[in-house]
Formats: C-alpha cells, structure tokens, sequence
C-alpha cells in the first residue's frame, strides 16, 4: 500500500501532464497553468522519474505523447474530472445568491473570454464566477451556464456571441514562401490544418465558395484545436480560424488574412442557459456584460 502510494503523481503534474499535451510546449503549457516554464519542466521530469519512462518525445515538431505518455494522459483526464465533479457538487451545498458556475471550452476561454474577464470582475467584485471546462454524464448538478461551438439549441435558451465569420489565415512567413493567393484554386495548392472534429474544414470552405470538388494538396490533422492555431502561427500551413479568437493576432500581424479569405459558417459560439431556470440577478449582469462585448465585435 505505502509503495503503491508513494508512485501516485501529484495533481499538479497531471494538469502539467495534460496541458503540454494539449499544447505541444512546456513554454505554452506553463501560459495555461499559470506555472513558469522551469516549474513545467520540473513537474514533467519529476513524473517521468515516478513513472521510469518518458511521457513525452521531444521532436522539431513540438513533444509527442509516448505510449506511456498516452496512458497517463487518458487516466490523468478522467482523474481530475472526477475532482472537479466533486468541488462542483460540493460548492453547490452552497450555492449563495451571487455565485455562477460556467462551462467554458477551453480554446473559448483562452482566446476570448478570459483576456476580457478581468473587465467584469472589476466592475462587479461582489459576484463569483467559477469556471470548469467539462460536466461528467454523471453529474448531479450542472453549471448555470454554457458557452457551446453549435448550432443552436433548441432545447435552450441561447444567445449568440461569434465565429461564423471563418477566415484562412497563417503567419506572414507561410504566405512569402508560397505566395500571396489570389484565387481558391491557389489556396487549395497549400497546406491546410485541421482539427479532425471541429466543422472547420478545407470542404465547407470550398463549398462556400462554390468549389465543392476541388480538394486541398495537403492536409496535416492536430488532435487539439489549440495546436491548430500554434502550427499557424508558426508558419506550418493555413487553417480556418473563427475571427473572434484570432483578434489581437491579426491586429499584431502574427497571422495575416490574404484577400480576405474565408466563408460563412452554419456554426458558431453561443451562450446557453437552461430554459426552465429563472436567471439569478447576477446571471442577468453576466449575461448583460457578455452580449456588450460580443456585439462590439461586429461579428
């Protein structure tokens, strides 16, 4: 018992774990998890060490999970669901009159609602908002609130925020190697990259653009949505990308929307409630701060 103790990594190396996974860096998993990039490294060769294998393969194109690597991450994702599950029934026993619970997909919050959070709090220091990026089937309460990238629901009330405008866009470098397209017939002569499970693909792009047939050369498939983004950045391809996360990347010139390339998608970001539960007061300044800064986008 006291050995099979002493192998069972701490939760911060399996959040460590999960989020170099999901992001393909030790600099971008320390950004998630508000560690610094050493604290990462430390956290990743202590686990390695109490596993006696490595977790990752460190490669040119960012650290692959290992065998071993893919085993802890799978288990490491259902441990600490299981955690959150628990803090999110036992908060609330107690739910208080100021107090919301959000689920919010993880690339949403990165890329959008969390650069603009610290907004409401200062304007509202007296309401709580707890954040958690998944809900277990099991689960006995749910979160007075969901950000989802659907269509929208019947079943809820939903107000829409952004991203059916869906822009081509990859970092200046990509564009000076294989040329500035003019037409879909030069776009489709690059390398697309792709989240396999997100309806952002080359053939909704083409079909937009009245181009069903015509496929792309290449296609390179990430299994997070987030390493689509970073290989674009990095010049690796061109990828289809909501304009709503992408902002301050395109006002910074780190990606770059040639011709104005995109198309108009059936999905997009939307903010979902229950529809027979009355929105608490601090539900409805949420709600109201929210839609505020989802229409200055003009999306």
């Amino acid at each position: 018992m006291a050995s099979g103790r002493r192998r069972l990594p701490s939760t911060t190396a399996l959040q460590v774990l999960i989020a170099v996974a999901e992001r393909g860096s030790t600099s971008a998993a320390a950004e998630s998890t508000s560690l610094s990039q050493s604290a990462v490294s430390k956290q990743l060769l202590t686990l390695e060490d109490l596993i006696g294998s490595p977790v990752f393969a460190r490669t040119p194109r960012g650290m692959i999970p290992t065998e071993v690597g893919s085993i802890y991450i799978e288990q490491a994702r259902t441990a600490l669901k299981a955690m959150e599950d628990a803090a999110l029934r036992v908060a609330r026993l107690k739910p208080g009159p100021r107090v919301l619970r959000l689920q919010v997909p993880p690339i949403f919050g990165d890329r959008w609602l969390l650069p603009r959070f610290l907004r409401f709090t200062e304007q509202h220091p007296e309401i709580e908002v707890q954040f958690t990026t998944f809900v277990s089937p099991t689960q006995s309460q749910t979160p007075d609130a969901i950000f989802r990238f659907l269509s929208e629901l019947p079943e809820e009330e939903t107000n829409y925020l952004f991203g059916r405008e869906v822009l081509v866009v990859s970092a200046p470098s990509y564009w000076e190697k294989n040329g500035t397209p003019e037409t879909v017939e030069d776009l489709a002569g690059g390398i697309m990259l792709e989240h396999p499970q997100t309806p952002l693909h080359w053939n909704y792009f083409a079909r937009g653009h009245g181009k069903d047939d015509l496929a792309v050369r290449h296609t390179t498939r990430f299994g997070y949505y987030t390493m689509v983004i970073r290989a674009a950045l990095a010049g690796q391809g061109m990828a289809l990308i909501p304009r709503g996360l992408i902002l301050d990347d395109l006002a910074a010139g780190k990606l770059v929307n040639p011709n104005g390339f995109g198309y108009r998608s059936d999905y997009g970001y939307w903010f979902a409630k229950p529809r027979d539960i009355a929105p608490s007061a601090s539900m409805r300044t949420f709600e109201a701060w929210l839609m505020a800064e989802a229409e200055g986008m003009g999306d």
